[in-house]
């Protein structure tokens, strides 16, 4: 098994409703490490480039609308096969076809509002960590 980093985001639906604390106790009882993590809010010209791969996407304006309506944590997370165990924990994007005892089963309020983002590539990984994150302020 690799050690291996991750990006991970709470977004706004979920910070709104003092969720940070709970999500990164999930995170953690599921064998991940913070390593890096900042509260931000999200400029539209900050959500647009993190989420420009998905700019001609119909949902791109609203995503982008979402995700700059209130503060966000974002974070570096490391462990074993860390990318995989963060997409598992957070569960389907679709709340309603999550698996029990998931982030998004347990505190995501729609599709659109499902309260994390993780990476689903070591290659997005990277770019996503360092969008946000100089090397300097990644701690582990």
């Amino acid at each position: 098994m690799a050690i291996e980093r991750t990006f991970s985001m709470i977004k706004p639906d979920a910070t709104k409703r003092n969720l940070t604390g709970a999500i990164t106790k999930m995170l953690e009882d599921a064998g991940l490490r913070v390593v890096a993590s900042k509260r931000v809010w999200m400029s539209r010209r900050e959500a647009e480039g993190f989420y420009a791969v998905h700019k001609e996407r119909p949902f791109f304006g609203e995503l982008v609308d979402t995700m700059t309506s209130g503060p966000t944590v974002v974070q570096v997370l490391e462990g074993e096969n860390a990318i995989a165990k963060n997409r598992e924990i957070m569960g389907a994007t679709n709340p309603a076809q999550a698996a029990e005892g998931t982030i998004r089963k347990t505190h995501a309020l729609s599709i659109g509002e499902n309260s994390v983002h993780g990476s689903d590539a070591p290659e997005t990984a990277k770019i996503e960590i360092a969008y946000w994150f100089a090397e300097t302020e990644i701690v582990g």
